[in-house]
Formats: C-alpha cells, sequence, structure tokens
C-alpha cells in the first residue's frame, strides 16, 4: 500500500503554506495527499451559546479550502481530506504513523505552529516515529527557491544516519537535485584526549581527514542507489547547527535527524534540529532514527 504525504491544517496562512508544500512534494513522488484537522467537541464551562454543528461545519469549511487551494495547483493529485475527532497531537502523531511524512506549518523565527497555535507542533515534532516537515510561510512577494540543492546533515556513524541519508536521497532524486551532505566536527575536550581516544584520528592522517572519510562512508551506499544524484562532501569544523545553517542558506530542504531516546523531562528534539526548526528559511525535514 502506497503511503500518502499527510499535512495539518488549520486555515492559518502557514498550514496553507505547509499544503502547498506536501501537495508539491506528493505531486514529485507520485503519492496521494491526506489533509486533516483535528476537531474535538469540548463544551465550554461557561454559560455561552454554543453551536456544535456551527462550529463543526467551520471545521470541514476549513478542509474545503485547502483542498480546492491544492487541487487548482496540482488537478492531478489524489486528494483526500478528514476532520478527524481528536486533540491535535494525538490526531497528528496517528497521521504520522501511517503516513510516508508529516508535514507542519510554521511561523516565523520562533516557535513552531503546528497544527493548532502553541507548541504542537514541536511536541509532535519530538515525538512522531516518521518524518516530520516543518514549512515555513514566506513573507508577500517573497519567490519559492528554485535550483538549490538538498542539504542534509551526517553525524555519527552510517548506522546513525542511514534514515536520514536515505529522505536526502530521494527528496533530492524526486526534485532532479543536487544534494550536500555537511558534517560537522570540533576538537575533542582536554580530558578526552589520550593515544587510545585519537588513534582511529591519527590512523586516517588528522582529525578533519578522519571526519571526512566517515562522511564518505556513511554515504557510500546511497551514491550507488542514487547514481544521478551529483553528491557534494561538506566537512567544516565548527557547531553543528551553525555550520548547517550556514550550508543550507539557499537551500530547497534541509533534512537533519533526531535521536529518538526519552529523556527524565520529555521528549527532546535535540539541538541540531532545534536550530534548524527554528532558523532555517526553506522546509525542515526531521527525521528519527535509533
Amino acid at each position: 500500500m502506497t503511503r500518502a504525504i499527510a499535512v495539518g491544517v488549520d486555515g492559518s496562512p502557514e498550514s496553507l503554506a505547509a499544503a502547498d508544500w506536501a501537495a508539491g512534494e506528493a505531486s514529485l513522488r507520485g503519492v496521494p495527499l491526506r489533509l486533516l484537522h483535528a476537531w474535538l467537541w469540548q463544551p465550554l464551562d461557561v454559560p455561552v451559546v454554543q453551536d456544535r454543528e456551527a462550529q463543526a461545519e467551520a471545521a470541514r469549511a476549513v478542509l474545503r479550502e485547502a483542498r480546492t487551494r491544492v487541487a487548482a495547483r496540482h488537478p492531478d493529485l489524489s486528494v483526500t481530506a478528514e476532520v478527524v475527532a481528536d486533540t491535535a497531537v494525538s490526531a497528528l502523531l496517528d497521521e504520522a504513523e501511517r503516513s510516508e511524512m508529516l508535514v507542519l506549518g510554521s511561523r516565523g523565527h520562533g516557535a513552531l505552529v503546528g497544527f493548532l497555535l502553541g507548541s504542537y507542533g514541536q511536541q509532535v515534532i519530538a515525538a512522531a516515529t516518521r518524518p516530520v516537515v516543518s514549512v515555513r510561510a514566506r513573507g508577500k512577494g517573497a519567490a519559492e527557491p528554485e535550483g538549490g540543492e538538498v542539504v542534509v546533515g551526517q553525524q555519527g556513524t552510517p548506522q546513525d544516519s542511514d534514515a536520514v541519508l536515505g529522505f536526502a536521497f530521494e527528496a533530492a532524486a524526486a526534485r532532479g537535485a543536487a544534494l550536500r551532505a555537511v558534517r560537522a566536527w570540533s576538537l575533542p575536550p582536554v580530558f578526552a584526549y589520550s593515544p587510545g581516544s585519537l588513534r582511529p584520528a591519527d590512523e586516517a592522517g588528522g582529525l578533519e581527514p578522519f571526519e571526512t572519510k566517515a562522511l564518505r562512508e556513511a554515504l557510500a551506499p546511497w551514491r550507488e542507489r542514487f547514481p544521478d544524484v551529483a553528491v557534494t562532501e561538506h566537512v567544516e569544523i565548527g557547531s553543528a547547527g551553525q555550520v548547517l545553517l550556514s550550508a543550507a542558506s539557499r537551500a530547497q530542504v534541509l533534512v537533519v535527524g533526531r535521536r529518538v531516546r526519552h529523556s527524565p523531562v520529555g521528549m527532546r528534539i535535540g539541538s541540531v534540529a532545534h536550530a534548524a526548526l527554528h532558523h532555517a528559511a526553506c522546509p525542515v525535514a526531521v527525521v528519527p532514527y535509533a
């Protein structure tokens, strides 16, 4: 069964921008698009007149607007739309589980809007087991990026970055775009220096050649699978978030990983994904990995 690309819509400019991007991505990949709006009737504990049917119709109107919009731009795209009787975070996480990816809207430089206002987007990204793409609403008159690279951050071992690189190569292949693979590195702290800990770097000819070799090894199987994707290797010393944002200044899409792990204070998205989501101008795909 072909997985659809799902997008959460709430009628805001941010969610409509997400619907536009998701529709374009679905067309590129040849998969269906699914529009989702979560609305759960919750009577207020105040003496005001509440019209349940009027609220339900408003929820349906949100989907009609989004569906009409994407159908006008992508008339051949298979589109379904549904009002889900659930809370936003729960509905989005359930939808993400069965989708190719989930797409959410984001506003300006700051907190994610996600599905509705508030922190829903960040909660979904932190807990989702499938890729989640955050799309920023572009300012009036701003042009969509054309001809830019797909930029992906690679870190850790080839196994750590397998899912992240796979998503990035698929995105580049669908667009006919080049791929820039970025690996940032920093000098180890003084207390970490020892002959044993530095032996791999010494054997590679130094720390930077060691990092370059690690990136090349992680890319190797994906280059074989996607021989038509032109790849640029980018190895740079510095903060991972800053290096990645600099490399992605003119990117079509930025792809980052999020390690799936629980912390004592709940799910986290990680510092690199956090920086990308809050400061990258292009859509940011956050891909979970174990």
